[in-house]
């Protein structure tokens, strides 16, 4: 049997000892966020954040809290192509930014990265949220050093943590391979990580009223009141019915489902964009645990593991909602003691059934899930996550195939443009021109590759490829080889049918998403600012200078010039834009003298 430790490459005592230190953090006074606790005889050092009671460090105004993330702090929160940034609890966000901005937090976990400690940021309830986006401020900042390396990966641990972003979340952090630095432990009917499926106007004079249940220092004798009380009742009915309707959506499009009904609702009710993240480890109530990695299948666990069997439950299960949430101490202990560790990486493989035979090679696997309380309808939402799993890399598996087209057809242009260099025309303008046979078969290979790298497109739109897809080297590269190569002739194309006097500028009207989103791809691989790997594009700048008066584009000239400097010395742009005949080279010489005087240009074009 796989031990908890070894499956999440962390270990069980210091899982157990940041439990305890996020549990300790809420004791501490007013004013000091977390605790900084170097771990006795070993190089780990965790961080371990305090909750909170203040309503307002929950929830903003918004119906469900939630704002775009600020991407100068988290710039990979994204989606690279669609430029799509991810959405965060702004009120966690906040308190995150206030840690940063008024405490030591920086330089702590900065001089404790560079000794080789091995850094854990912890936290329980919304100090789960706080210790979440640490963890990710930290991996940005190890991103974006000059060689991006880090002796020690930081980890997260959360125990009862509420969601705090979007899909995005995921997305982003299974491209850059941060996902499994994330490890959320959620108690079976903690309600918690459960309440931000539900909106804010429905929950906050509940949540006001069951208040101590998130607070640690209350007396059990308040606990008890309040968990019999009819506020504790509705509270959970409310978090479990929003729960319900975002499961059902998010499973009928894992299943693919067309209802047109249930895309109408899905307009005019609004449901919550939170999703979970990384990887999620249940607590079954009795010394099981129950790993999950695919982010669909913790959505839905989130919500069936928590159903009540039958009316006559109702009490005993809210009342476990609310103190589940403050027992991850005992848990821990008890749980990784025992080791009875499942982890559901093959969900399709998933019993329907909960009647199997104990001989059977997923006896274990049935035994825990039957601990959850999953029906027969739950676990088919489960296989549907993992089907969805396995069609995005069979998707992916469809493009590898195309490999060979594409760099074929990447030869037979860079043929073309060696011949078209031989007689001294670029391929630019010749491809402008077409007045000869290889100009034309040039163009059947630019449209043959633009069918391929539209569709690679248009599943990157829907989420239909692996989320690490857009991270991948080898892909990156010959996204950039194709953009360098191919994108000037869709401008030449552009520009000799005149479509700018109707359609207008093509890099602000036409440009096709396909190099769109291969620029990007390489300008987060070099972590660059947007623009920067736009050499593709001087053309299409030539085209639209070139046609007004000096005086009014100056500016842009200047700066055209310096970026092709750069762009010749480092050979991204050829020098067959000075040939004689070259539409670049003819328009510069109508420039002004004393403009082509101070120019490096008039090093490489003949008067």
């Amino acid at each position: 049997m796989v031990k908890i430790g070894e499956g999440i490459e962390v270990r069980e005592e210091l899982i157990k000892k940041a439990c305890n230190l996020a549990m300790e953090a809420h004791n501490l006074s007013p004013g000091i966020p977390y605790i900084y606790k170097k771990i006795d005889r070993s190089t780990d050092v965790v961080f371990a954040f305090a909750g909170t009671l203040s309503f307002d460090s929950w929830y903003s105004n918004t119906s469900f809290g939630e704002t775009e993330i600020n991407t100068t702090l988290f710039p990979s929160l994204r989606s690279v192509g669609t430029g799509e940034v991810a959405k965060v609890n702004e009120a966690f966000a906040r308190r995150f930014q206030d840690i940063l901005d008024k405490f030591s937090l920086k330089k702590e976990v900065e001089n404790a990265m560079l000794k080789g400690r091995q850094v854990v940021f912890a936290g329980h309830s919304s100090g789960g949220a706080i210790a979440i986006l640490a963890a990710l401020w930290c991996l940005e900042c190890c991103r974006t050093r000059p060689n991006g390396d880090m002796l020690v990966h930081p980890y997260c641990m959360t125990f009862g943590s509420p969601l705090v972003g979007n899909k995005i979340w995921s997305h982003a952090l299974r491209r850059e391979n941060w996902a499994r630095y994330f490890i959320h432990f959620v108690m079976k009917y903690d309600i918690v990580p459960r309440m931000m499926l539900a909106p804010l106007s429905s929950i906050q004079e509940l949540l006001q009223a069951i208040s101590p249940f998130i607070n640690p220092k209350s007396q059990y004798s308040q606990r008890d009141a309040v968990a019999r009380s009819s506020n504790a009742l509705n509270f959970f009915m409310t978090v479990m019915r929003n729960a319900s309707s975002v499961a059902s959506y998010a499973a009928c499009n894992l299943k693919g489902c067309t209802n047109l009904l249930l895309e109408t609702v899905s307009n005019i009710v609004q449901l919550s964009p939170y999703r979970p993240f990384g990887t999620y480890i249940f607590c079954t109530g009795n010394r099981k645990l129950v790993v999950v990695e695919n982010p669909d299948a913790v959505l839905q666990l989130l919500f069936y593991s928590s159903q009540l069997s039958s009316e006559a439950e109702a009490a005993v299960v809210v009342a476990r909602s609310l103190n589940d949430h403050l027992l991850y101490t005992n848990e821990m202990q008890d749980s990784l003691e025992m080791q009875d560790v499942i982890h559901l990486n093959n969900l399709t493989d998933i019993p329907l059934s909960s009647n199997v035979d104990p001989s059977d090679e997923v006896a274990s696997m049935n035994s825990a899930l039957k601990d959850l309380g999953l029906s027969t309808r739950a676990r088919l939402c489960l296989r549907a996550a993992g089907e969805w799993e396995k069609q995005k890399k069979k998707n992916e598996e469809k493009i590898e195939q195309n490999k060979r087209s594409i760099t074929d057809a990447l030869s037979k242009i860079q043929e073309y443009q060696t011949r078209c260099d031989i007689r001294k025309v670029g391929y630019y303008d010749a491809f402008k021109i077409q007045n000869t046979e290889d100009d034309f078969k040039a163009n059947v290979k630019r449209l043959e590759l633009a069918g391929i790298w539209d569709e690679i497109i248009e599943m990157l739109k829907r989420y239909e490829l692996p989320d690490s897809f857009e991270g991948r080297r080898d892909w990156i590269e010959l996204g950039t080889q194709f953009r360098r190569q191919v994108e000037p002739l869709d401008i030449a194309n552009y520009y000799r049918h005149l479509k700018n006097e109707d359609t207008g500028p093509y890099l602000i009207r036409a440009r096709p998403k396909r190099y769109r989103f291969t620029q990007r791809w390489l300008e987060h691989f070099d972590k660059v600012h947007a623009g920067a790997r736009s050499e593709s594009c001087f053309w299409a700048e030539v085209e639209e200078l070139r046609n007004k008066p000096f005086a009014q584009v100056q500016d842009k000239i200047l700066s055209l010039e310096t970026d092709a400097n750069g762009w010749i010395q480092s050979s991204l742009l050829g020098n067959d834009v000075f040939f004689p005949e070259s539409t670049y080279t003819k328009w510069w010489k109508t420039l002004p003298p004393q403009h082509k005087q101070t120019s490096w240009v008039s090093e490489k074009i003949t008067p």
